[in-house]
């Protein structure tokens, strides 16, 4: 079967740069490479067929003997280059492609001189703050264990008056560079697992890590308005980095207390009042008290039924950083009374004797309701 054209499996113009030959080949390789594609056949020959495309065109002798023979110039007798050759820019494209396969199994991106000086961990610390503190916000003090510099040895891991000394085996790169095939590929370097450096006297304090453990005092602000699974990001206060590197980040998770009165949805609060039939019935006034404790009157309608709510509008939860604040919710539970006396059975059943439909709206219209369907089928 004929060969298809190398721009045309590149998908490319004749006038591409350098440039964009380049990415056009490493797209497609990344696309097709078959570690990504395991027994696909067919990514398996596109990939070879875009490394072929990608040899002759990256190499600007061989892609002028392309412009002019086309597959001619590279076959046997063709007086061509005669094979494939792997130039520079080719190994380099795929020691990329390489790193963007496997770079976070590896160890990340090919380091430089200083490569050792790792960057260090992130921490998490869970807190949990009570409704009334995520209303008003606070101030909190927290005690965290965790790596710090080593003052010994000011983070460089080396005994005082000594040096970390540059890695005989990668030349302070922290990679070593293998050639398997057409493939150049680059791994950890195994005289300083990466760093770059290699301490021949490592400091007592911290055996040579640049860093010791220790309990550390923060203070942290919790705005008003945090939410339960709200994340605060301290930048910079989370483990020392190796060999003073730089430090990770301290992450707090905050959740929220369960309130004994009040439920919480976003910003707005919702509670559930209990009032007497009584006051149901007959109207009045409930005196409840907001998350921020300060009294609230709520008047009950004539006739109210439970599960009414009523709103208060701009006493829910502040929403976080705005001055906007949600609402609160409080629902009329009617308590039906109990542990009568003789005296106040008497009392209802008079009540009920004297009971119509109007008095009982609902519950009169539903059983008629009820009766007439079940009677119609």
């Amino acid at each position: 079967m004929a060969k298809r054209c190398y721009y045309e499996v590149l998908g490319v113009a004749r006038t591409v740069s350098e440039g964009e030959l380049k990415s056009a080949f490493r797209k497609q390789a990344m696309q097709y490479h078959p570690d990504k594609n395991p027994g696909d056949h067919t990514a398996e020959a596109k990939f070879k067929e875009i490394n072929e495309a990608y040899q002759i065109l990256s190499d600007p002798q061989k892609r002028a003997a392309y412009d002019r023979g086309g597959h001619a110039a590279f076959e046997q007798g063709g007086g061509g280059f005669g094979g494939f050759g792997m130039g520079e820019g080719f190994a380099s494209s795929m020691a990329d492609i390489f790193d963007d396969l496997f770079g976070d199994v590896m160890g990340g991106r090919r380091g430089g001189r200083g490569a050792g000086r790792e960057r260090g961990a992130d921490l998490r610390y869970n807190m949990e703050v009570t409704l009334e503190e995520a209303f008003r916000g606070k101030s909190a003090a927290l005690k965290i264990p965790t790596s710090i510099a080593c003052e010994t040895c000011s983070g460089s891991g080396a005994k005082a008056g000594s040096k970390p000394k540059t890695c005989a085996t990668c030349g302070g790169h922290g990679r070593v560079r293998a050639q398997q095939g057409f493939f150049s590929i680059e791994r950890t370097c195994p005289g300083c697992q990466g760093r770059g450096e290699v301490i021949d006297n490592p400091c007592p304090a911290c055996a040579g890590s640049g860093r010791v453990t220790k309990e550390r005092s923060l203070s942290v602000n919790i705005p008003a308005g945090i939410e339960d699974g709200t994340r605060i990001r301290l930048a910079g206060e989370g483990e020392a980095g190796m060999r003073g590197g730089p430090s990770g980040d301290l992450y707090i998770f905050l959740s929220i207390k369960p309130h004994p009165y009040f439920q919480r949805e976003g910003a707005d609060l919702y509670c559930r009042v209990p009032i007497s039939m009584v006051q149901a019935a007959l109207g009045g006034e409930v005196k409840v008290r907001g998350v921020d404790g300060v009294e609230i009157k709520i008047k009950i309608d004539e006739g109210t039924q439970s599960g009414k709510q009523f709103k208060v509008k701009g006493r829910g939860m502040p929403v976080l950083r705005s001055r906007d604040f949600g609402d609160l919710y409080i629902q009329a539970n009617v308590e039906t009374p109990q542990n009568l006396t003789r005296r106040q059975k008497e009392l209802l059943q008079e009540f009920d004797s004297e009971s119509t439909n109007k008095t009982h709206p609902e519950s009169s219209g539903f059983f008629a309701k009820m009766k007439d369907f079940f009677d119609l089928a």
